[in-house]
C-alpha cells in the first residue's frame, strides 16, 4: 500500500507540537519556584516525622510479630480503639486548623490562641471517653472485631494500659498541629521522633526483658508508649513555652472565649469532626469485617496497614504542607494563588502514587518475609499489596483533596460527603457483600472496598475544579 507523504508527515508534525505544547503548559504549571521552596519547608518535618513514626510502627509490629499471629492480631484489635480516637483528635485539630492557618496568614496572634484551647477542651473531652471506655468494656469492644478469645484477652490487657496515652496525646497533638500553621513544623517533629525513639528502644527491651527489665510480651509494648507519650507531651511544652511561641497561650488566653465564638468556630469544625468519626467507623467496620473472616486474614491486613504507613509517608508531608499553603494564601486574599497551588500538589500525588505503587511490588518479598508469621498470612498480605499498588495514585489524590484542599479552604460540609458517608454508601456494602455473599478471600474483599476510592475521586476532582471550596474563613467569621 502506497503511503501518502504529503497527508501523513503534517499530521505527525501537528500530533508532535500538540504534545510540545502539553508538556510546555505542564512545565509551566510546575514552574513556580515559591511553591515548592514553602511546600518543601513545611512538608518535610512532617515526612520525617511520619516516616520515622511508620518506620518505628512498623518495627514495632515486627517486634509483636515475633510472638506469633495472635500477638500480632491482638496489638492490631486494640489499636482500632486508639484508631477511632486519633480520628476524632485529627477531625478536631484540623478543622481548628482552618482558623489557625488563616489566622496565621492575618497575623491575629490573640484568635489563634482562642481556636487554640477549643481545641484542647474538645480534644481532651474525647480523650477521657475514650480512655473511660477502654478501662471499663475492652473486652466488650474488643469482641466486636472477633471471637477468637485467645486474641482478645491479649488485647483486652493490652489496650488497658495502653489507653494512659489518649489524654497526653491530646495535648501534643494539638500544639504539634497549630504549630504547624505557623510555619513551625521542625520543633514538634523533632520531639515526636526523640519520643519514637524512646518507645522503640522500651518495646524491645519490655517485650523480650532486655537491659535488666522485665519480660512483659507485647503488654511491655503498651508500657513502653505510655512513657514515650508522657516524656513527648512534657518536652514540647517545655520547649514552647520556654522559647514564647505564637502558640504559647497562657490560661487565660486558651479560655478567652465565649459561646457566641465558640458556635462560629463549631459550625464549619463540627462536619470536620463528623467526617473523621463517620470515616473511622466504616475503616473499623471493614476491620470487623476481616476479622470475622479469620485471624489470619486480619494479621495480614494489620501488617499490609503498617507497610502503608510507609508508602504514603511522602503523600501526608503533601497534603498537610498543600493544607497550610492553601490557607495562608484563602486567608491573605490569594484565591487564585490557592487554586493553583492545590492543582500542583494534585498533579504531585497522580505521579508519585504510581511511582509508589511500583516501588512496593518491587520490595513487597523481602519486606513481608521478616514477618514470623503463618504462610498463609504472608500469602494473603502480599495479594493485598497488589491491590494498595492499584489504587495507590487515587488514595493519594483523595487524601489531598480532603485534607490540602476542602478543609483548607473551609468546605466542611462536602468534604463530610466524600470522605464520610461515601465509605457507608458504596465501600462497606461492597465489602459485606464480597465477604458474606460471595465468600471471596481477604484481597478481594479489600478491592471491593476500594470502589469506595473511585468514587471519591470523581466527586473530588469536579469539586475542586468548580472553586466552591474556596471560603475566607478568618474574614467571613470576622470574630472579634
Amino acid at each position: 500500500m502506497k503511503i501518502d507523504t504529503h497527508v501523513l508527515l503534517p499530521r505527525i508534525m501537528t500530533d508532535f507540537w500538540r504534545h510540545v505544547s502539553v508538556f510546555k503548559k505542564v512545565s509551566d504549571y510546575y514552574s513556580d519556584p515559591e511553591y515548592f521552596l514553602e511546600l518543601r519547608r513545611i512538608a518535610v518535618p512532617i515526612i520525617v516525622q511520619q516516616f520515622m513514626f511508620s518506620a518505628l510502627n512498623m518495627l514495632g509490629v515486627l517486634l509483636v510479630g515475633q510472638k506469633g499471629d495472635n500477638a500480632v492480631a491482638a496489638v492490631g484489635l486494640a489499636g482500632q480503639i486508639a484508631f477511632i480516637l486519633n480520628l476524632v483528635h485529627f477531625g478536631i485539630i484540623s478543622g481548628a486548623a482552618m482558623f489557625t492557618a488563616q489566622f496565621w496568614g492575618r497575623r491575629d496572634i490573640p484568635n489563634l490562641r482562642r481556636v487554640l484551647g477549643l481545641c484542647l477542651m474538645l480534644a481532651m473531652s474525647a480523650s477521657l471517653v475514650f480512655f473511660s471506655l477502654s478501662q471499663i468494656f475492652p473486652r466488650q469492644i474488643l469482641e466486636i472485631y472477633s471471637k477468637d478469645n485467645a486474641v482478645i484477652t491479649l488485647g483486652t490487657e493490652y489496650i488497658r494500659t495502653f489507653s494512659w496515652t489518649f489524654v497526653f496525646f491530646a495535648i501534643t497533638f494539638s500544639y504539634a498541629l497549630v504549630m504547624r500553621s505557623t510555619g513551625n513544623v521542625k520543633t514538634p517533629t523533632l520531639v515526636s521522633v526523640f519520643a519514637l525513639g524512646i518507645s522503640t528502644f522500651l518495646s524491645y527491651a519490655l517485650i523480650f526483658g532486655k537491659f535488666g527489665l522485665p519480660e512483659l510480651g507485647i503488654q511491655g509494648a503498651a508500657v513502653a508508649a505510655v512513657v514515650a507519650r508522657v516524656i513527648e507531651c512534657i518536652t514540647l511544652l517545655t520547649i514552647i513555652y520556654t522559647r514564647q511561641s505564637p502558640v504559647a497561650a497562657s490560661l487565660r488566653e486558651l479560655t478567652d472565649f465565649d459561646t457566641k465564638f465558640f458556635a462560629k468556630v463549631i459550625k464549619p469544625v463540627l462536619p470536620v469532626i463528623l467526617n473523621e468519626l463517620f470515616w473511622a467507623l466504616g475503616i473499623t467496620t471493614y476491620n470487623i469485617i476481616y476479622g470475622r473472616i479469620g485471624t489470619a486474614s486480619f494479621a495480614a491486613m494489620s501488617i499490609v496497614a503498617t507497610i502503608e504507613q510507609i508508602a504514603f509517608v511522602l503523600f501526608i508531608g503533601i497534603a498537610n504542607g498543600t493544607s497550610v499553603l492553601v490557607g495562608n494564601r484563602i486567608g491573605a486574599g490569594n484565591e487564585d494563588e490557592a487554586f493553583r497551588y492545590a492543582g500542583r500538589s494534585l498533579g504531585l500525588g497522580i505521579l508519585g502514587g504510581i511511582f509508589m505503587g511500583i516501588f512496593l511490588q518491587i520490595v513487597k518479598a523481602p519486606v513481608l518475609s521478616l514477618y514470623n508469621v503463618s504462610p498463609e498470612v504472608i500469602q494473603n498480605a502480599g495479594n493485598i499489596i497488589n491491590v494498595v499498588t492499584v489504587f495507590m495514585w487515587v488514595r493519594i489524590n483523595n487524601m489531598t483533596i480532603v485534607i490540602g484542599v476542602l478543609r483548607a479552604g473551609g468546605d466542611t460540609r462536602f468534604s463530610l460527603l466524600l470522605d464520610g458517608f461515601i465509605i457507608w454508601i458504596v465501600g462497606v456494602p461492597m465489602a459485606y457483600i464480597a465477604a458474606f455473599v460471595l465468600h471471596l478471600p481477604v484481597y478481594f474483599v479489600y478491592f471491593f472496598a476500594m470502589s469506595e476510592e473511585t468514587v471519591k475521586w470523581l466527586l473530588g476532582v469536579y469539586r475542586y475544579r468548580s472553586r466552591k471550596w474556596i471560603n475566607n474563613l478568618a474574614v467571613q467569621m470576622e470574630i472579634g
